[in-house]
């Protein structure tokens, strides 16, 4: 979409003058220091410009289920935002409002109890200037991942660039006990090589903290922190990993979950030893350092089930009375012989 070229080029000019400002917004709006609370920067940036934006109207508001080149041109300006709502194919669906769900939080400001999944001509005109997104951490490994659980959204800088925001699901700061499966590697289960089953309790906790990560793993696993797919960990049994269900509220045991379409690529985007900042909105990750999150514990009322084959039941009937049987009798007459048959 050409009409964004000559903002985005002149906002490039710019991008260093204006992180100098974000830093120096970082040290003056923090107000008890890193050890008592967030630190509050300017994040997202429109930087001005003397090139005119020609901006295409929208007339209505649309949310999932609509479909048509408005949304295909929603659907591309996600893209180039690095908001992944799948592929651009005009139909707004479950991968579309999670993207636009991540904007509205992020970009938007919308509380995240309260985003609507809906693109409004107010939205569509603010998804349309040239939006710079910088990370809270410019000064972390080249490469890194930043999670804002208030906002539920994780971004993946590279080189103080995002290549990756997207929103997620963390967990519910919920107690819970059930039956799990653990894959063979996975805590509890090291040094096994068929999966086990625990009956264990939980929190579900996202420690905010400043980590890395250390393990990535192919594939569907089991853990006691639930399935995952594609887990890439960091904290941990804490992982960032693709889930079939990422609504708009946190719903993990205590992992990161992002969208299944997303976490078909994630891993390609990091790397091991690349940092991992988690934001609680309480204190900076800093505060923190590397929290380990609550580990579970074994669930005093489970009991051990195994799956065996079980025979069909007998079932005893009340006794019959049978009509008694009746042996015939054969009567063989001739003119000098009768023959009766011997009784039974």
């Amino acid at each position: 979409m050409q009409q964004w070229t000559p903002a985005i080029a002149a906002a490039a000019i710019l991008s260093a003058v204006i992180l100098v400002g974000v830093l120096a917004s970082k040290d003056s709006t923090s107000t008890d220091g890193p050890n008592d609370s967030t630190t509050t920067i300017v994040q997202i940036v429109t930087p001005s410009s003397t090139a005119p934006i020609t901006k295409l109207p929208l007339t209505q508001t649309y949310g999932r289920g609509a479909a048509g080149p408005e949304i295909k041109l929603i659907q591309d300006r996600l893209i180039e935002l690095k908001f992944d709502p799948g592929v651009a194919d005009g139909a707004f669906g479950e991968r579309t409002q999670q993207a636009v769900w991540a904007f509205e939080k992020l970009v938007m400001g919308v509380p995240r109890d309260q985003v609507t999944g809906k693109v409004t001509p107010e939205m569509w005109s603010r998804m349309q200037d040239p939006l710079l997104i910088l990370p809270r951490r410019p000064d972390a490994t080249p490469d890194h991942t930043e999670i804002y659980l208030p906002e539920q959204v994780l971004i993946v800088f590279h080189a103080d660039t995002p290549v990756l925001v997207t929103h997620i699901a963390s967990g519910t700061n919920e107690e819970w006990c059930e039956e799990v499966t653990i894959s063979p590697g996975e805590q509890d289960n090291e040094t096994g090589t068929e999966a086990i089953k625990k009956g264990v309790c939980g929190l579900s906790w996202t420690p905010g903290g400043v980590y890395k990560f250390y393990r990535m793993v192919v594939g569907r696993r089991e853990s006691q922190l639930g399935g995952m797919y594609n887990p890439v960990y960091f904290n941990k049994g804490i992982a960032i990993h693709g889930a079939k269900e990422v609504p708009d509220h946190p719903a993990s045991h205590g992992c990161i979950r992002i969208p299944m379409h997303i976490s078909d690529y994630f891993q390609s985007l990091v790397a091991k030893g690349d940092q991992v900042f988690v934001f609680d909105g309480v204190k900076d990750p800093e505060a923190y350092g590397a929290q380990p999150p609550r580990f579970n514990w074994v669930d005093p009322s489970y009991t051990t089930t195994t799956t065996t084959t079980t025979a069909a039941p007998v079932v005893t009937l009340p006794p019959t009375t049978l009509a008694p049987v009746t042996t015939p009798v054969t009567t063989t007459t001739t003119s000098t012989t009768t023959t009766t048959a011997p009784a039974a």
